[in-house]
Parts: structure tokens; sequence; C-alpha cells
């Protein structure tokens, strides 16, 4: 895995923010509440809980107009996913009628953006929530539990964890774990690039992410148990 650094409340004017980085990859997240439901839920009491994932223009070494990344699909596709993620481990009946939006923004791409992402949003809606506990606006915490995300692959033939972009692109198997401090199963994306696999290898990939994504809830929760700001393995 590629060292991890952690800012916390990064930015001064969002509720709950985080400056998520794996190796060369920086991922900013900002957590927003607002009051209103999608559509679906008018008539309930429940809340919601949407991402929308941005790269910025010189994220990348060639520069992305902004207008393509609006329209992108792969954008979409990664703010549903992270979207979901956060879903799974919130009571959404606790947060009322009202909606979360964490807008995820790649500052610099290497590699596994959707994981950072994730992570990021994570932390985001923790403070987040853990502020409008302490002004009253929430009754309790509605986080029921801790995730984490990561890419684990093979390349070259061997097994690899949090895969760069050069490792991604040469990558003859990809997946995308997200799992609970439990264990639990959120999202699982597998994709053989060059090969196909047995089940007895999907298993061991499955298990190595597990076993590095638990690292990354441990410092998750490290560094929300108490005033940190930076954290760094």
């Amino acid at each position: 895995m590629r060292e991890i650094k952690i800012v916390r409340k990064y930015n001064k004017f969002a509720l709950g923010s985080c400056l998520f980085c794996m190796g060369n990859t920086q991922v900013l997240c900002n957590a927003t509440i607002q009051q209103g439901q999608p559509p679906h839920l008018k008539g309930t009491t429940s809340g919601w809980i949407t991402a929308e994932y941005f790269m910025l223009p010189q994220s990348t070494e060639l520069r992305n107009p902004r207008q393509q990344q609006l329209t992108s699909g792969r954008a979409k596709e990664i703010s549903r996913i992270i979207g979901r993620s956060l879903r799974a481990v919130v009571d959404l009946d606790s947060i009322g009628p009202y909606t979360v939006v964490v807008d995820c923004d790649v500052l610099q791409a290497d590699g596994g953006t959707r994981t950072a992402a994730i992570n990021g949003s994570f932390i985001a809606i923790y403070d987040m929530f853990s502020t409008l506990v302490k002004q009253k606006k929430l009754d309790k915490m509605p986080i029921k539990k801790f995730i984490g995300s990561i890419s684990v692959g093979i390349v070259d033939g061997k097994k690899v964890v949090d895969l760069s972009k050069e490792e991604d692109n040469k990558a003859a198997v990809d997946m995308t774990l997200v799992i609970t401090e439990d264990n639990e199963f959120v999202e699982l994306q597998y994709t053989a690039e060059k090969q196909t696999v047995s089940l007895k290898v999907i298993e061991s990939l499955i298990h190595l992410g597990i076993k590095e994504i638990q690292k990354i809830i441990s410092l998750e929760k490290k560094l929300l148990s108490g005033n940190k700001k930076v954290i760094k393995y």
C-alpha cells in the first residue's frame, strides 16, 4: 500500500472536510447538509446521501476540460459508488428530511481516486455528523459502522495493493473493494483486463484487500477519536 496522508477539517467553511492522499493521488472531500429529499423519498422521514465526483482540469498530465468532466460517464459512475458506500453505513431515518451532499474533487490523480474519495468522504461526513450532534441538531450519531476502500490487482504476475496509474494500466486483473469494520462487503468490483483467473485467486485478492482496508479503518478511528488533524501511514 502506498503512503497515506489524511488531513481532516481541511476546509474551514465545510461542516466536514477531508484531504485524503494515497501516494500521489489527492482527493478533497467536503460534506454539506441541506433541507429536502430526492423525489423518491417524498412523504417519508428518511434522509439521503449523495456524492459528486469531479476531476480538476490539471489533476492529470494532460488538461481535462471542465465541460468534458461534467458530462463524463465515469464521473457519474464513481459518484454513485461513493453515495452507495456512505448510505450503507448510515441510519438515514435518523437524519430526517435532509440530504447530505459530499463533493469529491480530485486535485491530483495517480490511480485509486475512487477509493481515496470513498475514504475521504467517510471522514468528512463523520466530522459533519459529529458537529451536528454537538449542536443538538441531531439526536445521535447516525453512522453505524466505519468503512474503508482500496484497490487490488495482478500486475506482471504479482498481487498489488492500492494500484498507481502506471500499475493500473498494466494490470491483468483489477478489483475495488469497499468493506465495513466487520468485514462486511459494501461494494466489490472485479474486472479481468488481460487474463481470466480462478476463484481461488479472486479469494486471495479479496483477503489481501480486506487486510489493507482494516489498516485504513484503524487510521480513521485513530484520527477521529481525538483532536488530531493530520495522520500519516
